[in-house]
């Protein structure tokens, strides 16, 4: 009975870690690295092996999350350490705030055990260990029956799994379990306090641990030195993901370009220029950027040394579609990217067509609303520097001669042997927005939100965007689109125009070429059913180092009855 109960785990074991039975077939789009860790103290410290890996099941069509991450861990950390609940970095970066918790930590211990997720000073991680437990059959089962999916829906090639690193460690004396990403959040919070004493674990081994090695979900390949100590803003970035796609899965990410923008609409290009020597005032850097043929620069530029900071420019795109390759250089340090390719889309091309009295849609059934990625809050940081003077007498003794007596006389003089401090400025920004949609004045039985199908409707849009940053770093809200129920919210939509600019602007449907009136409206169709008709807008290109925020927005009208209600026949005279 014992020899079968071996043989029965042995199997499990193998069918779990071995690469020959990875039925699932998971493609490991991981990479690591690390460095030496310092000497912890009793209130600050973290013992090697203290680690776990957060997962999360992105769906491929929306990139978007699927159901409550989940964190697998080896150890047994204390139900009352301090984390921040269960966001992933998809989650951050569509506009989650760090929210600290106290308590109810809940993770699951996997019955075959993760390999070492995080290098130490003694003990490096294997990348092809971690690549093997992830992306064995033994894994994708483990974690489909976790999240109560099944097995082949996990992997048709639907989903992809997103894999964050995560410490438990103690900082000022309290346990706490955190993500790269939080870390880096959280360190901008304690104005770096958290880097100032966890720095070789939270901004170098934790973040390194895990990173792509191609562009994916819309985080874009780590380029960058697999070992040193990482600013907040390249973790944010680059750092600690990884991801595991299943076969057939489609590419998230556009192959032939690095970025989509609009036709005539000013953006930000952004990279992060790292750099493994102080760059100081004396010899600051200047990155370029060549747009296409036009020049820009951002200088005097300085970052300590094994530090980065995001670089950029503020430009505005052609008001024809069109493909922009983007080169970016350096005088010091080295860049994250070189070359972007930008592709340029016109929103413009796919407005309704003219709506008549004869359109129908017996078997029309409400769709849902979209919900895009949206990202409504970015930080982003700027290295400045100050020169800490530190005086020094250089002595430059001569001896004085006077006959039969003499004394020596020191000659010498002070000198600066100082040098610079660097300090950072945390700049934020955040957009909010709403969408108002009415009847159009032309309705004549409409009321405040109730009329009958077959009339116009009027969408006013307003943005609110605001920022602690200089203008020079940032834009508003330039761009919204939107959609109809009567499409699916697809095959057809209508650019809204921008009636008010700067970082509180309006928009408006455009005017409407099939309205007698001329009127700024979209005419709801004759035969759609009583209940609400919602409208789906999409407000986007406000733009910031940090990237674009966007905001997904609805309202809605409610229909009662149509416009032939409000004929009336009537005898001829």
């Amino acid at each position: 009975m014992k020899s079968k109960i071996f043989s029965i785990f042995l199997i499990f074991v193998l069918l779990f870690v071995s690469p020959l039975t990875a039925f699932a077939e998971g493609d490991g789009n991981i990479d690591n690295g690390g460095g030496g860790m310092g000497n912890g103290t009793s209130q600050n410290s973290w013992i090697p092996g203290n680690d776990g890996v957060r997962v999360t099941i992105i769906d491929t069509q929306t990139g978007k999350p699927v159901g409550t991450p989940i964190d697998y861990t080896n150890q047994s950390p204390s139900v009352n350490i301090v984390h921040f609940g269960k966001k992933s970095k998809i989650h951050y970066r569509n506009g989650s705030q760090l929210s600290p918790v106290m308590g109810s930590y809940q993770y699951h211990s996997p019955a075959v055990s993760l390999p070492r997720i995080i290098s130490s000073g003694s003990v490096s991680a294997s990348i092809e260990a971690i690549k093997n437990y992830f992306c064995s059959d033994g894994a994708a089962r483990m974690i489909a029956n976790d999240f109560d999916i099944s097995f082949e829906q996990l992997t048709t090639g639907n989903y992809k799994l997103l894999l964050e690193p995560i410490a438990y460690f103690k900082y000022q004396g309290i346990q706490m379990g955190m993500t790269a990403h939080e870390a880096a959040l959280y360190d901008q919070i304690q104005n770096g306090g958290l880097r100032s004493k966890m720095v070789s674990l939270t901004h170098q081994n934790l973040p390194l641990a895990m990173f792509l090695e191609r562009s994916d979900l819309g985080f874009p390949a780590w380029n960058g030195s697999s070992s040193g100590r990482q600013s907040n803003t390249t973790i944010i970035t680059y750092l600690g993901l990884g991801i595991v796609s299943y076969k057939d899965a489609s590419p998230t990410d556009p192959v032939d370009t690095s970025i989509e923008y609009r036709t005539n609409t000013q953006v930000i290009t952004a990279v992060t220029l790292n750099t493994t020597k102080e760059i100081n005032p004396d010899g600051p850097a200047t990155v370029t950027f060549n747009v296409g043929g036009n020049i820009y620069t951002m200088s005097n530029i300085v970052i300590p040394e094994g530090e980065s900071q995001l670089v950029w420019c503020k430009w505005t795109t052609p008001s024809t579609e069109q493909n922009v390759t983007i080169t970016v250089s350096t005088n010091k340090g080295y860049l994250s990217e070189n070359v972007i390719k930008a592709k340029i889309v016109d929103l413009d091309k796919n407005p309704p067509p003219d709506p008549t009295a004869k359109d129908r849609n017996d078997g029309f059934k409400a769709p849902s609303i979209p919900n895009k990625n949206q990202k409504t809050y970015a930080t982003w940081s700027v290295w400045w520097a100050k020169w800490h003077p530190y005086w020094v007498w250089i002595s430059d003794w001569d001896w004085c001669d006077h006959g039969e007596w003499g004394h020596w006389v020191d000659n010498g003089w002070w000198e600066d042997h100082g040098w610079y401090d660097f300090f950072t400025d945390v700049y934020s920004a955040s957009l909010t927005a709403s969408s108002n949609i009415t009847p159009d004045s032309k309705s004549p039985t409409a009321t405040d939100k109730t009329m009958k199908s077959g009339y116009g409707i009027n969408n006013k849009v307003q943005t609110n965007f605001s920022s602690s940053a200089p203008s020079s770093h940032i834009t508003g809200a330039q761009t919204a689109v939107s959609c109809f129920p009567e499409f699916s919210y697809e095959t057809y939509w209508r650019l809204l125009d921008r009636t008010v600019n700067g970082y509180s602007a309006q928009f408006e449907f455009k005017v409407n070429p099939y309205s007698t009136y001329r009127q700024r409206c979209h005419f709801s169709p004759v035969w759609y059913p009583n209940g609400q008709y919602r409208v789906y807008t999409y407000a986007q290109d406000a733009w910031t180092p940090a990237g674009m925020l966007s905001m997904n927005l609805s309202d809605y009208v409610n229909i009662s009855g149509s416009l032939y209600d409000d004929w009336h026949i009537a005898p001829k005279q």
